[in-house]
């Protein structure tokens, strides 16, 4: 794993919220730790309301991470684009992200519940 990287279960239960739904609640929530950047909260798809989330045809890359992709959520006051991502093949320095979702905190709430 990259020296500035850490990965580790997140303690607690965790919840994201989009408009004032809860989109999903976990207790196997994933904790990513990258250089001085806050945690980043990554989330398994099996607590996540998948209905609510539509595959965006954006990707990024990140040299430490690999590709990510990206959804919209589809919200009751509109859509939000972009705002969920996903390394669906990280390098394997950070494969336990693999497929978790990762929700951009400036336009939903995650928070430790």
């Amino acid at each position: 794993m990259a020296e500035h990287i850490k990965i580790r279960k997140a303690a607690g239960t965790w919840v994201v919220r989009a408009g004032g739904a809860v989109l999903g609640e976990s207790k196997a929530a994933m904790a990513l730790a990258e250089g001085d950047y806050p945690d980043v909260i990554y989330f398994p798809r099996a607590d996540i309301a998948m209905a609510f989330l539509d595959p965006s045809d954006t990707k990024t890359t990140c040299p430490h991470k690999g590709e990510a992709s990206y959804y919209s959520i589809q919200a009751k006051s509109g859509p939000l684009p972009d705002s969920v991502w996903s390394y669906e093949a990280p390098i394997d320095a950070v494969a336990d992200i693999a497929s978790l979702l990762a929700f951009d905190t400036s336009r939903v709430t995650v928070e430790q519940v």
